[in-house]
């Protein structure tokens, strides 16, 4: 099977601010983090990691990433240097470490990237989905689904000579919306599903533009739901 998350942010004491990330410390955290993981993930299973494991030097990055189930592939984000640069690191208990990745799987193409790319190679086919992180839930992502929505509805002119729209199949990873557990890529739907139709009805309840200060409220409530559905399939 096959997993993704993103933004763990291991060891990076200020996320728990910046995300609303209900912890202590960051001890409590990385232990849930850790044990969310490891009830999902199988010694076989492959799990990519979309950028920003961590925010430490090689040896706590991987005292962390020995305990994690999985063969792990690292698709790298703007902070994973801490550690990637680090020359006491050993990259090999990573499967692979990439700027970019992406593979067909069936009919199912995923394109993994840290970074939010509203145009990805096969965006046209319906199959195909972005995979990404980065933006967490600030604002940016909001931004982001303002863009989805709107391009989405666009028609466009195909070769062949037939107006369509384009899917923008892109899926935020962030490993909060998850309940900090990776999550395959159905299951990513799903809950990219329901978090977007929050967004969209809490929008039209403010009558337009949602606020950065709503924005920041709304994320609050949205976590909470999204945490309490994970938690009621899992029972």
């Amino acid at each position: 099977m096959k997993y993704f998350i993103a933004d763990n942010h291991f060891y990076h004491a200020n996320i728990l601010n910046m995300d609303n990330r209900d912890f202590e410390n960051i001890s409590d955290m990385s232990e849930y983090m850790i044990e969310r993981w490891n009830r999902k993930v199988k010694s076989d299973d492959e799990v990519y990691v979309l950028g920003d494991f961590s925010w430490e030097k090689g040896p706590k990055t991987w005292d962390i990433l020995v305990r994690l189930h999985g063969k792990i592939r690292l698709v790298e984000g703007n902070h994973d240097y801490y550690y990637l640069d680090d020359s006491s690191f050993d990259d090999s208990v990573f499967e692979s470490i990439n700027c970019y990745d992406e593979f067909k799987e069936n009919k199912r193409r995923c394109i993994m990237s840290h970074y939010p790319m509203p145009f990805y190679n096969h965006q046209f086919n319906s199959e195909t989905y972005m995979l990404y992180g980065h933006v967490h839930n600030t604002y940016d992502e909001y931004m982001l689904n303002r863009f989805i929505n709107d391009a989405s509805r666009l028609n466009r002119d195909v070769a062949s000579g037939e107006v369509k729209t384009t899917p923008f199949h892109m899926i935020n990873v962030f490993c909060a919306f998850s309940d900090y557990e990776p999550l395959s890529l159905d299951e990513w739907i799903i809950v990219d599903d329901k978090r977007r139709k929050m967004i969209n009805e809490f929008e039209s309840k403010c009558g337009g533009l949602i606020d950065p200060q709503n924005w920041y409220e709304f994320n609050i409530e949205t976590l909470n739901i999204l945490k309490e559905e994970i938690h009621k399939e899992e029972e």
